[in-house]
This record gives structure tokens, C-alpha cells and sequence, in this order.
């Protein structure tokens, strides 16, 4: 029996043959087809924040960098003895504003990675009861860049109690902040900001050089001036708040960043207020 012989491919036929292996490759994968780098940089919407850390925050443009901070006092020009000053802003013309918070920042777990990525120079004003069980939480933030200072051991309002008491709150955290995360740290913060000619006498006896308070405070309703003031001015100290109530209410990142906003609204930027004080 005869084989049967093969079909001949006519012109026409290896036409249709050729169209249809270019419709075939009209239809790669896209990833076959940029190679698989280009297409997860493409495909990835989270791209653009990667190269752009600030838009992954919710800003629309980098926070500009800080001027060079002024010279530290010498032993010459350095602050005379005394009980330290009370302070809500720093006098400056460098157009720089001071982020601060008290404790509140366990709670939101993702504060770090903003700290870190935006190189906030933030300060941490701690009480030992809260940082205690936070330990590892802010050993991440000083390693991002927070300073750690001191907010007492237990949370009391300070004024009206006696030196002696005042003495072991200030002095007992600063040792706890020491043996914790081995900082010294010169900064004081009342509770409530409720202090004293006492409190002062206190934190000059635990090494304190500035007791610091806030010109204004960021709640969930917005900025609240202690002088009644509505505007963001070079030198100003602000407290970004934690509402320990309110779990649906914003996070500290959020608030943080609409403070952010606001602050380049003004046109100013954020500096590390230990280089100031």
C-alpha cells in the first residue's frame, strides 16, 4: 500500500500560518514581554512611594532639610546654675518647628517606619510605667532617629508635691531611661505640664537643663495654641497627641501627618530640638 503523500503548503497557506503565529504573539503575557522587572516596577503600585517615601505618607512633597543647627554652648557661654528654664519655643530665625509626643507612640506600631523613612527628627517624652512594657517599641524609634526623653516615672501632676517626691519622679526616670536605652537625657517634660517652683529646684537636682512644654498641641480637632495664637511660627515646640480613649479616631501617623501638611503650608520644616536646647 502506497503511503499517502504529505500536503503541499501553498503561499496562501503559510500566509494564514504567518498570521496566525503574529496574532499569537500580539496575545504574551505582558511579563514575557517587558521581562519580569519591568513589569513588577509597572504593576507595582507602590513604586512611586518606594523612589518617594514621603508619598507613602501622605505628603505631596519631601520635607526640606533642616539648616545647620547653631553651635553648642561651650563651658565659657554655657547656661549659668540655677533651676533650668521653662520652654514652649526656642527664639530662632531658622524657620524650623520641634515635633514632640508623650508616650502614646506603642499604640501605633507603623510609627516607626514613618519616623525612619521621612527621618523625622522627633523627642519621645517617656513615663517609665509606659515604656517599661514598650521597651522594644522605642529601643525601634531611638534606632530610627527619636530621642528619648524624661516624662517621670508614674504620670503624677507635680505641683504641690514636695521636693523629695518631685526629686524621685524626675531623677528615677532619667536612671530608668539610662539603664533602659543608654541615654542621658537633659530634657524634662511635667505631666500635664503641671509644675512648680519646686518642680524646677527638682529637675535641677536630676540634671535637668530644660523643662519643656508646647506653644501648641495637635488634637483630633486640630492645632491648639496656648497663647492664642492660629498660625505656625519659626521656633514653636508642638505636641502631637494620642487619644487613649478613642480607638476609631485617627492614628498617630495620621495625625502626624496632617501637622506635616500644615507645617509646609507655612513653609517651615521640622528640626531635632535637642540641637536647639
Amino acid at each position: 500500500m502506497r503511503p499517502r503523500p504529505r500536503p503541499r503548503r501553498t503561499a496562501a497557506g503559510l500566509l494564514a500560518a504567518v498570521l496566525l503565529l503574529a496574532g499569537c504573539a500580539s496575545s504574551v503575557d505582558p511579563i514575557q514581554r517587558l521581562g519580569r522587572k519591568a513589569a513588577q516596577r509597572v504593576a507595582s503600585p507602590d513604586a512611586a512611594s518606594d523612589r518617594q517615601p514621603y508619598r507613602r505618607w501622605g505628603l505631596t512633597a519631601p520635607l526640606p532639610a533642616p539648616p545647620r543647627p547653631p553651635a553648642r554652648p561651650t563651658a565659657a557661654t554655657a547656661r549659668p546654675a540655677g533651676p533650668p528654664p521653662v520652654v514652649d519655643h526656642v527664639d530662632t530665625p531658622d524657620r524650623v518647628v520641634f515635633l514632640t509626643y508623650d508616650d502614646g507612640a506603642e499604640r501605633d506600631a507603623r510609627f516607626v517606619d514613618m519616623v525612619r523613612e521621612l527621618r523625622l527628627p522627633v523627642s519621645m517624652f517617656l513615663t517609665d510605667s509606659i515604656a517599661g512594657p514598650g521597651y522594644g517599641h522605642f529601643a525601634r524609634l531611638r534606632s530610627a532617629g527619636a530621642a528619648l526623653e524624661n516624662h517621670t516615672l508614674e504620670h503624677p501632676a507635680l505641683r504641690g508635691l514636695p521636693r523629695t517626691g518631685q526629686r524621685a519622679e524626675i531623677c528615677g526616670q532619667r536612671d530608668k531611661l539610662h539603664a533602659r536605652f543608654g541615654v542621658r537625657s537633659r530634657l524634662f517634660r511635667p505631666p500635664y505640664g503641671s509644675y512648680d517652683a519646686t518642680t524646677r529646684r527638682a529637675a535641677a537636682d536630676c540634671g535637668v537643663s530644660a523643662i519643656v512644654l508646647w506653644r501648641a498641641s495637635l488634637t483630633e480637632t486640630g492645632l491648639r495654641f496656648t497663647h492664642g495664637r492660629h498660625a505656625l511660627r519659626p521656633g514653636d515646640i508642638l505636641l502631637v497627641t494620642s487619644d487613649d480613649d478613642d480607638l476609631d479616631g485617627p492614628t498617630l501617623r495620621e495625625r502626624t501627618t496632617r501637622l506635616l501638611r500644615e507645617i509646609q503650608r507655612d513653609r517651615l520644616t521640622v528640626a531635632r530640638l535637642q540641637d536647639y536646647l
